[in-house]
């Protein structure tokens, strides 16, 4: 069971730990990338020979990938924390997932479904974006059948408000991914869905972007 009792995620040290092992790991990525790349680009330079080419270029493309994506990851897990400092641990026992057919979704899209915070009889589904650090979830996620994998979310862990953002995990906590709700505007604010001004607040200090002040004054 998730540590329930603390008021916010991040007072639980089970949480540091693993977001240390997160953060730890998107440093040593910007370091190691970088170098396999220039280490396979070096290697092959090495073999004068252009054939090789091919041996090499599907490593060359994809570290070159890495390198350039891995400054995302590490506003990533800084991001994860901003959430995990705001917003305590929930636990969702088989929380409503599927592929497609909710607004926004796009055919291929999986989404979690999570009640509203300040009217629980309404659920709002969060899309995972098709990224990288998705996969891991997209793979367990909108089957509608049980597997070996789907069992790893059967509970998912949930720090964040689903009108904004959230961190979810799998039991642990572990695999922490950051999912953020839609519509966003073309600048990536938020749109205010209704929220209390508390719950503005606390989103604002987990760094969800929401227009200024005087609009939520104006909607509440």
């Amino acid at each position: 069971m998730p540590p329930v009792h603390h008021s916010v995620a991040w007072d639980d040290p089970a949480t540091r730990r693993s977001w240390a092992k997160l953060v730890t790991c998107a440093f040593l990525g910007q370091l190691l990338w970088p170098a396999t790349w220039l280490g396979v680009l070096a290697w092959y330079v090495s073999m004068s020979m252009t054939w090789t080419l091919w041996f090499f270029f599907v490593p060359l493309l994809y570290s070159f990938y890495r390198t350039l994506l891995q400054p995302s990851y590490i506003s990533w897990a800084f991001h994860t924390r901003r959430l995990l400092r705001a917003y305590p641990w929930q636990v969702f026992e088989e929380p409503e997932n599927g592929i497609g057919k909710v607004a926004g979704a796009t055919a291929g899209d999986v989404w979690l479904s999570f009640p509203n915070p300040e009217r629980q009889d309404e659920k709002l589904p969060m899309i995972l974006k098709v990224h990288i650090r998705s996969m891991w979830w997209r793979r367990r996620l909108g089957r509608g059948y049980a597997t070996e994998k789907t069992q790893q979310i059967r509970e998912v862990w949930f720090a964040g408000d689903p009108r904004f953002a959230a961190v979810i995990a799998a039991p642990g906590p572990r695999r922490f991914h950051v999912v953020q709700q839609r519509p966003m505007n073309k600048r990536g604010v938020a749109d205010l869905q209704g929220a209390s001004p508390a719950a503005l607040a606390r989103a604002r200090r987990a760094g969800v972007r929401l227009p200024d002040a005087d609009a939520d004054a104006v909607t509440g």
